[in-house]
């Protein structure tokens, strides 16, 4: 394998896209018409999470919690762009977890507020809880994926190093 180069795991391929102003619409049902382009969907989400903050009120506690869960929910979109330009497996993974935890703590912020009533129209409130589940999943379920990739790359290269270290003795 060359220096700097990947074998066949997609960290050097961003997410592809249909166009670039297409935006991912919320679709509850799952059905065809829905789009998995992760970046459009953290994209739509941090800005969710901008429109959220911005709506918190102007006190102590309401300006503390804003910052908060400004820097949480608008951290997975720029540490994804991270993942795709990950300079190894272990890189893309440790930078997928950065995003999982930063979806964790913008979850815990959002239930604060939701808990607090701190919002009047709960509609951006209840995307933000809505989509951060999501997106934890997905996450959570694509990390599981690489490090079993990792493991299985392991074994194969653990399996090659063997096999021609036979044929040398």
């Amino acid at each position: 394998m060359k220096k700097g180069k990947h074998s066949t795991f997609n960290i050097q391929h961003s997410t592809s896209k249909e166009s670039e102003t297409a935006a991912w619409e919320f679709n509850e049902g799952g059905g065809p018409d829905r789009k998995f382009d992760l970046e459009d969907r953290l994209l739509e989400f941090a800005s969710a999470v901008i429109d959220l903050s911005e709506n918190l009120p102007a006190t102590r506690a309401g300006n503390h919690i804003a910052g908060q869960v400004l820097r949480s929910g608008t951290s997975p979109l720029p540490n994804h762009g991270e993942a795709e330009a990950a300079e190894s497996r272990a890189d893309f993974i440790h930078k997928l977890k950065i995003c999982l935890k930063e979806l964790r703590e913008t979850r815990r912020w959002a239930r604060l507020i939701k808990r607090k009533a701190w919002v009047k129209n709960e509609t951006t409130l209840l995307f933000v809880l809505g989509e951060c589940e999501e997106l934890i999943r997905i996450f959570h379920a694509s990390i599981q994926t690489a490090k079993r990739n990792a493991q299985a790359g392991a074994r194969k290269l653990s399996v090659l190093t063997r096999y021609a270290s036979d044929e040398a003795g």
